[in-house]
C-alpha cells in the first residue's frame, strides 16, 4: 500500500516520523527492541545503508520488532524490506543494549549472506553499498554503527 505514496512524500513522512518518534521516546522512554544485519558478499565485504531520515552517514540495515516478533524474523522481514532479498546463513551476534534517543534498546544483530540481487527501495533507503574492511575507517558512520562494529571487531586495527 505504501507504493502508492508519491517518493518524495514517503521520504518527507518519513523523516517527520523519525522526529516525532525521537521526541516520544525522549519523554516516554518506551522499551524498544530492534535488530540489525551484517550483510557479507563472497569477498568478505560488509553492505551498509544510508538512510533517507536521521543521518545521512552509513548504518547496518535492520530496523524495529514488532511485539513478540523473533529477531530472527525481524531480521529477515527488515532485509526483505528495505533490499528485496532473502537471507542465507543468518547467524545471531550479539545483543547489545542501548540508549536510543533517551529510550533503553536491545539490538539483536545478526550476520548473514544475502541471496539474490539487492534493490535499494528508493523509500527508506537512498544508497546500498560494499565495504571492504579497510574502507570503514574512512568513511562516515552513525554513532550507533561505529559502536557496534568497533564493538564486534571492525576497528582493531586502529591505530
Amino acid at each position: 500500500m505504501l507504493h502508492l505514496i508519491p517518493v518524495p512524500l514517503h521520504r518527507l513522512a518519513l523523516r517527520i516520523g523519525y522526529k516525532l518518534r525521537q521526541q516520544f521516546w525522549k519523554l516516554a522512554k518506551p522499551d524498544v527492541a530492534g535488530v540489525a544485519v551484517l550483510l557479507r558478499d563472497g569477498e568478505g565485504r560488509l553492505l551498509l545503508v544510508r538512510h533517507s531520515y536521521g543521518p545521512r552517514a552509513w548504518a547496518i540495515p535492520g530496523g524495529g520488532m514488532g511485539a513478540g516478533e523473533d529477531p530472527a524474523e525481524a531480521a529477515r522481514r527488515e532485509i526483505r524490506e528495505e533490499l528485496s532479498c532473502e537471507l542465507a546463513g543468518l547467524e545471531a551476534l550479539h545483543a547489545f543494549e542501548e540508549d536510543l534517543s533517551g529510550a533503553p534498546h536491545t539490538a539483536h544483530v545478526f550476520t548473514a549472506r544475502p541471496i539474490g540481487e539487492l534493490q535499494v527501495d528508493g523509500r527508506e533507503l537512498l544508497e546500498a553499498r560494499w565495504f571492504a574492511a579497510e574502507e570503514l575507517t574512512t568513511i562516515t558512520c552513525t554513532r550507533v554503527t561505529y559502536r557496534r562494529l568497533k564493538t564486534l571487531g571492525f576497528y582493531s586495527n586502529e591505530s
